[in-house]
């Protein structure tokens, strides 16, 4: 079978593999369909994203669908939820799973990702299709439960109003997802005028260029008073200051961006005035029924995300596409 491995910063091969073997508990998957990730374009770029770096060539991916090629579950549609948990770490204990301490994440350290044409996977982390997803929606289900997520963090109630900074894939889901819990009026930020066009499409009630507001001054002539939960998807420090500024006295900041840095800052007397509580998004916690359910309703819409399509051949153009910003979500599909 081909694979698509990293072998240092972009530097991503093609290379001939042998099938893998599922052992007990696992399915044999023909992958359909793989999202191209920022988390995917740190590694890409920089052969590391945080404090993780690269040791061996590594597969990407984790925004995944397929088919599964084996067992009573054989011909199924799938999307794969990327993070296996032990279950038995305090985190997982406790009900956060996307804390595991000892978690093994598709693409990411030392385990392989889906960026291949086929990948052996824990069965009961294969999560059915319905008839109404495509395979490229299957793989938009993991960013919609980093939405999700992010979401419950912010503790968003009926009537709240939101901010948006960063409207790529995720920031755009989660407009959706804001709008689905019954949250208003939404607003959005972000500096490309076709992701801005995108959020006012999806729901937003305004999406402006962040490079208008420089001064507290400037954000409330937006923001009002505040809003109530302020969300941060850019991994910038210029966004997490302007959730930090969008939010009301008492509000949440959500921070889901992931910095090129390591690194975040923003102005702690400006925090501390407000009083603002900070949660930080780590994946996403058991939502992926939840994903499904939002997006087989028609609650979120997945298929104007996808703009760009590559094949399993031609992955380092589709990086190169997504580096880009030129467009939503870029898809490979290994299978063709």
């Amino acid at each position: 079978m081909k694979a698509a491995r990293l072998y240092a910063a972009g530097d991503l091969r093609l290379c001939d593999e042998p099938m893998p073997e599922p052992g007990p508990g696992m399915s044999l998957v023909r992958v359909t369909a793989v999202g191209i990730c920022g988390s995917d374009l740190h590694w890409w770029g920089d052969a590391r994203i945080g404090d993780a770096t690269l040791t061996r060539p590594l597969v990407l991916g984790h925004e995944a669908a397929g088919v599964v090629e084996d067992g009573p579950r054989r011909g199924e549609r799938v999307a794969i939820d990327p993070a296996i948990w032990c279950g038995t770490c305090r985190p997982c204990v406790d009900g956060y799973r996307n804390l595991c301490t000892r978690v093994r994440f598709a693409g990411h350290d030392g385990q392989d990702g889906a960026m291949r044409e086929y990948m052996t996977w824990p069965a009961h982390l294969l999560h059915r299709l319905p008839d109404g997803l495509t395979d490229a929606d299957g793989a938009v289900l993991e960013p919609l439960g980093v939405a999700i997520h992010s979401l419950d963090l912010g503790h968003v109630r009926l009537g709240a109003a939101a901010a948006v900074a960063g409207c790529g894939p995720i920031g755009l889901l989660l407009i959706q997802v804001l709008r689905a819990a019954g949250a208003g009026p939404v607003i959005a930020f972000d500096p490309l005028p076709h992701r801005r066009a995108a959020a006012t499409s999806l729901g937003a009630d305004a999406a402006l260029d962040p490079a208008g507001m420089r001064t507290p001054d400037d954000v409330s002539q937006v923001t009002g008073e505040g809003v109530d939960v302020a969300f941060e998807m850019a991994g910038t420090d210029d966004a997490v200051r302007l959730a930090t500024l969008a939010a009301r006295p008492g509000g949440r900041v959500v921070l889901g961006g992931i910095p090129a840095s390591d690194q975040i800052t923003f102005q702690a007397s400006a925090a501390r005035r407000r009083g603002l509580t900070i949660a930080m998004v780590r994946r996403m916690n058991e939502v992926y029924p939840r994903a499904i359910s939002l997006a087989a309703s028609g609650r979120v819409e997945l298929a104007p995300l996808v703009t760009h399509r590559y094949g399993l051949a031609e992955a380092p153009q589709a990086m190169a596409a997504a580096a880009d910003r030129t467009g939503l979500k870029v898809i490979v599909g290994p299978a063709g």
